[in-house]
């Protein structure tokens, strides 16, 4: 693997899709700030300065088949790392690492195109690790930093480093067997099936009610709604 490190960037993800083609597979990008880093649908991520964890994973998969796997695959990777500090997190569908019911991390996948071909994905992931509490305040949900946990700072080079080494651990086995790799951990680090959920799309204002009631094996979400009908969610915000 490679590190590229940048001082000021808009987003980590937008530099390493401008400049994807010349990056070798398996290549992290972070940087000390971001001034427009983005999360799902859009959303503005509030990164701070070089404290936190402002990073994009360059992934050139030999198969393609999994790519939407890896931002559930990376969130199972932030759990394993927070662990190590002796903090327990959860995940909320599809890839939400939760502290005490509050977000920690988010994660961004977005895949480079060419020629209407897809050559990959660059996989983005902010974690707050060292976010002041004035600064969590003016998050917009209910949002946690690692060191408002443990009270103390965290070595960002040192969280950084466990997290490259856990993600590559089982790059591979990702890239062969998609989901179905992680599933079991994935339903041991979840608590909202079979409660009522809602479920709110992109760009959507409305908000759907359901009961969870499991995960497939390809990583999507199975619901039943006041009907009793059941169906498939492939993307979307899981509200509690």
């Amino acid at each position: 693997m490679k590190f590229v490190k940048l001082k000021s960037v808009d987003s980590t993800n937008n530099w390493a899709l401008e400049h994807f083609k010349e990056l070798d597979d398996c290549t992290v990008v972070y940087a000390d700030s971001q001034t427009a880093a983005r999360g799902r649908f859009e959303r503005k991520w509030i990164s701070g300065d070089c404290k936190n964890i402002c990073a994009t994973f360059i992934l050139k998969p030999k198969n393609l088949d999994y790519l939407a796997n890896f931002t559930q695959y990376m969130s199972l990777v932030i759990l394993k790392v927070i662990q190590s500090y002796g903090v327990k997190g959860q995940i909320k569908w599809p890839n939400d690492v939760l502290v005490d019911g509050k977000k920690l991390s988010g994660i961004l996948c977005e895949a480079f195109r060419e020629k209407n071909k897809t050559l990959g994905v660059v996989l983005g992931v902010g974690v707050n690790i060292n976010m002041p509490q004035e600064i969590i305040d003016e998050i917009s949900q209910p949002a946690v930093s690692l060191n408002l946990v443990l009270s103390k700072n965290i070595d960002r080079d040192e969280f950084l480093y466990k997290l490259v080494d856990e993600f590559f651990e089982h790059y591979d086995d990702i890239q062969k067997d998609g989901f179905s790799f992680i599933k079991q951990d994935y339903l041991d680090n979840i608590d909202f099936l079979n409660k009522q959920i809602f479920i709110r799309q992109k760009d959507g204002v409305e908000k759907i009610q359901y009961k969870a009631l499991t995960i497939d094996d390809n990583g999507n979400l199975v619901v039943e709604d006041k009907n009793g009908i059941v169906s498939t969610i492939y993307s979307g915000d899981l509200i509690l």
